[in-house]
């Protein structure tokens, strides 16, 4: 069932499976927080897209043989405070389903923190790229608030530090190279098993082991609806594919009242 039409029956049908289900498991990509200002990575004017370079400095080895390419990356974090950046609807409707009870589970590919700024339970968010908000010393894993980080960039200091141990640092994301937290990618998968309904919102779905949600939660008898605005690899697994503008068809999609 393919549908753009928010007022076509096809959509109501899909709506009335999100209104009965009663444990529903997300995953949500790049596509959800575009509306917030950031942009994806590989889309028409994504980062990486604009700046092949950054793409190479999101590589483990690189990052951590490059002083260069640290103190790039620390400028740049400090220029783009994601404090400045709000949740949208979008998100606001996932944290709708978790008011609701209905919420199983929410994993991301999103290193952004906007499901926990926007109010969904951190307990139930699973981020299993990891988080801007956060900073980590490579060598000893102390990890502290992003903020205070960049104040010492900010005041002089062009590739902090850890203020314990003295290793390198970086935000707190997983780079290409390094393995993903085995407790984070388990309790996503764990919630795609135990759901009823799986939203697959804003992603390609061609990284995995995040698209596994869709397909482990398809295998364990789950609907799936996917939400974008482009084919994606896993569209064969879909109960539903709803193309078009995420802040128009998500809230509409849980009927969150004006």
């Amino acid at each position: 069932m393919l549908t753009e039409d928010i007022h076509s029956t096809e959509f109501a049908q899909v709506r009335q499976w999100v209104a009965e289900a009663q444990r529903i498991t997300v995953l949500t990509g790049a596509g959800i927080s575009t509306a917030s200002g950031i942009p994806d990575f590989r889309g028409p004017n994504g980062i990486w897209t604009k700046n092949p370079l950054a793409e190479k400095a999101s590589n483990i080895q690189t990052y951590l043989a490059d002083e260069n390419v640290r103190i790039a990356g620390w400028r740049a974090s400090s220029d783009r405070r994601l404090r400045t950046v709000e949740p949208n609807v979008g998100h606001l409707a996932l944290v709708e389903l978790e008011r609701r009870g209905q919420l199983r589970g929410l994993a991301t590919q999103n290193v952004d923190g906007l499901h926990v700024v926007a109010g969904n339970s951190p307990e139930l968010v699973h981020e299993v790229h990891g988080t801007w908000q956060y900073t980590r010393c490579i060598g000893c894993g102390d990890r502290l608030p992003v903020e205070e980080t960049l104040q010492r960039v900010d005041a002089g200091e062009a590739d902090p530090k850890c203020l314990k141990c003295g290793g390198l640092m970086k935000r707190d994301v997983i780079l290409f190279g390094e393995a993903l937290i085995p407790g984070v990618i388990n309790a996503a998968i764990t919630a795609a098993e135990e759901a009823d309904l799986v939203l697959a919102i804003g992603t390609q779905l061609n990284v995995t082991p995040a698209a596994n949600v869709v397909t482990r939660g398809k295998a364990a008898g789950a609907k799936v609806v996917i939400m974008n605005n482009q084919p994606t690899d896993r569209d064969r697994y879909a109960n539903a594919f709803l193309m078009g503008d995420i802040t128009a068809m998500l809230p509409a999609l849980v009927a969150i009242p004006d």
